[in-house]
């Protein structure tokens, strides 16, 4: 693809949301910031934090923007580090949470500053410790069971922002800008609609796929569209089996 087809919409953006970078301060003891205001992120559905830490070298601040979590106000004292307090908001790594903290913005490695869990109103809940291996099972939004080092760090609370999508679109113009500020992916125009020209299901004399949806995933881009390396198809029947449960 010609690069100077895409481009990124990110006039608006405020800008990555991370967790701080991991210093002597959060592996050794902890580090006090405080909330400075809470934003609007375009294309973003979780409001998010400007935090303000002191920096630990230089006579200076240092801001950081994280994800919010629900009852986070402005003014609030946030505290990173391996001996902060478990109160919502605070970041800690995993091996000093109990089991079943519900957490967000978890890491997948130490130190990667946030990974899992970080829509708005998502958490995950941390399911139990392995000490002798040093790692932590998370049960995370999906149903899926994780495993991470106990040394990953993650926000305590619930994303803010939750409920948002109860509340119905209504109008395509709604649509529109949800996603205009995210990126271009909307109207989706469906691959039967098309001609053979712009797509393997266009053509024909009536709206048919005329090959087996299925494809395989070493297929050719262009090619692989469709339901991409199915081991199933067809509607789920009988019980419903959730990822929680299989443990």
């Amino acid at each position: 693809v010609n690069p100077a087809f895409f481009k990124s919409h990110c006039r608006t953006r405020k800008g990555a949301v991370k967790l701080r970078a991991l210093d002597y301060a959060e592996k050794q003891g902890y580090i006090r910031g405080v909330v400075k205001e809470i934003l609007h992120d375009p294309g973003r559905g979780a409001p998010i934090a400007k935090i303000q830490f002191n920096n630990a070298y230089r006579y200076k601040k240092d801001n950081e923007l994280m994800l919010c979590t629900e009852g986070m106000y402005t003014g609030q004292f946030v505290y990173c580090g391996k001996k902060a307090t478990l109160t919502v908001g605070n970041v800690l790594p995993l091996k000093a949470l109990p089991e079943g903290t519900i957490v967000c913005n978890i890491e997948a490695k130490t130190g990667d500053r946030g990974a899992f869990a970080r829509t708005s109103g998502t958490f995950a809940v941390l399911v139990s410790h392995d000490e002798d291996k040093g790692t932590t099972r998370l049960r995370l939004p999906s149903g899926g069971k994780k495993t991470v080092p106990s040394t990953a760090r993650a926000q305590i609370g619930v994303v803010a922002g939750g409920g948002r999508t109860d509340k119905p679109l209504l109008k395509a113009g709604r649509a529109y800008h949800k996603y205009a500020v995210k990126r271009n992916c909307w109207p989706k125009i469906r691959g039967v609609a098309k001609n053979p020209v712009e797509h393997p299901h266009g053509g024909g004399n009536h709206q048919h796929i005329g090959m087996p949806s299925t494809v395989a995933k070493d297929r050719p881009s262009g090619r692989k569209v469709g339901l991409i390396g199915a081991r199933r198809t067809g509607r789920l029947r009988g019980v419903k089996k959730v990822g929680q449960d299989k443990d």
